[in-house]
């Protein structure tokens, strides 16, 4: 009985929004074309080069070498190999869901167990600089200073959040010494995994770009999927609803009713999200600031779908990675909270709107990166996937 009563609230709701797909045309195809925008223009290009690098890395055994000389880091902090801190780094820079995909990778090549992988995934996945002090610091509130907050807060409790789930699985997996730095060590392991990969260059090259290509397809058809689908639930009222159910919430924490929307948006998808919350005028800088830190820490469910359609193949639980995002919400919020006055109130001279050099200097680097990268992405996704179908024709000609 409760499963054909969970078979029926499925299918009305899949009913409900079929039905909202065909009555609002307009706004669906609408949300399409900004979902589509965001994925070739800004996503493909800047994910593209890290995925496959990643992959190239894996296969030469880098990866093995880099995790070799990590370990005494890595191991003691937060209870993975040292791979996890080439995970770790290559999140940040390339953003999400670089770490899912590369937790899963290691995971298939058998360099993780699952719990470490579970662990791995749950803190490496954040936003890259990039996107933080490009699209939102300069591009939604046009103030260089404030990336500086977001990051330090969202990066800070990243690391945070890694701490806390070491405790995760303590007792399904025995704790490993951490082994010493050794160079000798390391550059053995790299060539062990040399050695043991027997495809040649050209075939290498070209499972990395078919690979990287086909998760990038699927990302960019959940970033179009929740863009429809944040924008459908507010046309035909239910983010109203929802909004009305957290009122109380916001009321309590003494925060303007009006950022309740821009934060359920940003639940479905980062980038709305952030914009709307940025031109709530009823909303302080400081609330502003703070909702926005809240729901890049969670990352939104659009990233969520990413993670665990990926994660989705290898035995990896997708539910300590969702823990992990709502612990890491409430931890950007919290050091948002404290970082403000020095991050951002002491730094600002109090007679005078300009903004310190160093920031201004920063962000404005990351500015003109992203706007290239929105120039030049269409261009380059083009080009990739029509390099994609070259590689899928002579793939399936050999194999005929």
């Amino acid at each position: 009985m409760r499963e054909k009563g969970k078979t029926f609230i499925i299918t009305m709701i899949l009913m409900m929004i079929t039905v909202s797909l065909i009555t609002n045309p307009k706004d669906s195809l609408e949300a399409s074309l900004r979902g589509l925008n965001i994925w070739w223009g800004v996503v493909f290009p800047s994910l593209l080069p890290f995925f496959i690098m990643s992959e190239l890395l894996i296969s030469f055994g880098i990866v093995a070498f880099l995790g070799v000389l990590l370990e005494p880091l890595m191991r003691p902090l937060f209870r993975v190999p040292g791979v996890g801190g080439f995970v770790w780094a290559m999140g940040m820079a390339s953003g999400l869901p670089a770490g899912a995909k590369l937790s899963a990778s290691l995971r298939k090549s058998d360099q993780l167990t699952r719990i470490e992988a579970e662990r791995l995934v749950s803190f490496t996945n954040s936003s890259n600089p990039l996107f933080i002090f490009g699209a939102i610091s300069v591009g939604f509130f046009k103030n260089p200073a404030l990336g500086i907050v977001l990051a330090v807060s969202h990066y800070l409790s990243n690391a945070c959040v890694g701490i806390i789930m070491r405790f995760y699985g303590k007792n399904d997996s025995p704790t490993k010494k951490a082994r010493a730095l050794s160079f000798r060590t390391a550059f053995a392991e790299m060539h062990q995994a040399r050695m043991k990969e027997t495809r040649p260059l050209g075939q290498i090259l070209g499972n990395a770009i078919t690979t990287s290509v086909q998760t990038l397809l699927m990302i960019g058809g959940f970033i179009i999927l929740f863009s429809v689908l944040n924008r459908i639930l507010i046309v035909i009222g239910v983010m109203d609803i929802l909004s009305l159910l957290i009122t109380e919430i916001f009321q309590f924490a003494l925060l303007p009713n009006a950022l309740t929307l821009p934060l359920l948006a940003g639940v479905f998808e980062i980038t709305l999200g952030s914009q709307l919350i940025s031109n709530t005028v009823q909303a302080t800088l400081f609330q502003q600031i703070l909702m926005t830190s809240f729901i890049l820490g969670f990352g939104g469910l659009s990233v969520h779908a990413q993670v665990a359609s990926i994660l989705a193949e290898t035995d990896i639980r997708f539910r300590p990675y969702f823990i992990a995002r709502c612990i890491q919400a409430f931890l950007a919020a919290f050091l948002t909270w404290i970082l403000w006055k020095p991050l951002y109130i002491t730094s600002l001279s109090s007679s005078t709107t300009d903004i310190p050099a160093f920031f201004s200097g920063t962000s404005s680097s990351f500015q003109s990166i992203w706007q290239s990268i929105s120039f030049y992405g269409p261009v380059i996704t083009l080009c990739t996937l029509y390099t994609y179908l070259v590689l899928l024709y002579k793939n399936a000609k050999a194999s005929s």
